[in-house]
């Protein structure tokens, strides 16, 4: 199991390191959504993401939630393949966090 984080780049970047999935995803991290109240737009490389699962999808529309709620701009860099094909069977891959250029 690879150990997630979350890296703070600065000025609304941030970089999600290690696996996407069931096992790596914790309490701890589904609660702490505070990273993305530190700016008005916030984007989130997922570019050194090594492994996903649907629990790694679920965590993104999760964020995408919070952001709406917030009224914060969210944007996904480097979307792994693996979190690509998830959101295409779910149909999820027609929102504009899945459309957009990385």
């Amino acid at each position: 199991m690879s150990k997630l984080a979350i890296i703070d780049q600065g000025a609304g970047v941030f970089v999600v390191d290690g696996n996407l999935t069931f096992a790596s995803i914790d309490k701890k991290t589904v609660k702490s959504f505070d990273f993305l109240n530190t700016s008005k737009v916030i984007t989130i490389d997922l570019g050194r993401v090594a492994c996903t699962d649907s629990a790694g999808l679920a965590l993104m529309i999760e964020w995408i939630k919070h952001t709406r709620s917030h009224k914060t701009q969210l944007r996904f860099k480097n979307i792994p393949e693996q979190l690509r094909n998830l959101a295409k069977l779910s149909g999820f891959d027609q929102s504009s966090h899945f459309t957009t250029a990385d």
